[in-house]
């Protein structure tokens, strides 16, 4: 249990900066520190190649790598499969169904970036990584992070939209309400001080519920 307690501890946590760590993935060798500066990451573990739930899910990143591109944001995969499980299963995705994966995938086989990024957890599995997403920024700050166990898939439509409001948040220097999407108005940040209660009170320039919830479009 104390084993287990200190691996917990240590998972990244958001804000922290990204572990660095060094992998071969499916598109070569990569140092993570250097991979995608200037873009967000979005880097997203499965428990295994040639399995049905990891296949519709890695399929849906493929698809969809267009709007993450858009979104300025490059996409890397992970699971502790080796790298030639990797290249088969993409080749095997490609003919079977047009999908191409050619986003990079760390081969992971010796679990060390599982490990660091606490995409191993036993109560779930002790060789089997869960469907961790984490969203980290170009300064390589962890920002979001998701965790869903083994048998659940995950919503892409959620994914790309997190991103959005990450991205317009930091943008803005706003907040995003319950279920924001792009073009829906945002949260301005309350106010901290009595003179900037009082402006907010008289500011006709947003929605007021009230001076400490006001919201605003972009």
């Amino acid at each position: 249990m104390e084993n287990v307690e200190n691996e917990m501890n240590m998972m990244p946590r958001i804000g922290d900066i990204a572990p660095d760590f060094e992998a071969v993935t499916t598109t070569g060798k990569i140092k993570f520190s250097d991979f995608a500066k200037d873009k967000w990451i979005v880097m997203f573990s499965h428990p295994a190649d040639f399995t049905p739930v990891c296949t519709t899910e890695m399929s849906g990143f493929a698809l969809r790598k267009d709007e993450f591109t858009a979104l300025n944001t490059e996409l890397m995969g992970l699971s502790i499969d080796s790298i030639h499980s990797h290249l088969a299963w993409v080749n095997n995705v490609r003919e079977k169904t047009g999908v191409y994966m050619d986003f990079p995938i760390i081969a992971d086989i010796d679990m060390k970036v599982s490990k660091l990024y606490g995409m191993l957890q036993p109560n779930e599995s002790e060789t089997a990584a869960v469907r961790a997403v984490f969203f980290i920024d170009p300064t390589k700050k962890i920002r979001l992070i998701m965790y869903y166990p083994l048998n659940v898939g995950r919503n892409m439509d959620e994914i790309i939209r997190a991103l959005q409001a990450l991205q317009a948040s930091d943008e803005h220097k706003v907040a995003m309400p319950l279920d924001w999407r792009p073009g829906d108005k945002v949260i301005v940040p309350p106010p901290k001080t009595l003179t900037q209660m009082d402006e907010r009170i008289n500011d006709a320039s947003c929605e007021k519920v009230d001076f400490y919830l006001a919201k605003k479009s972009i």
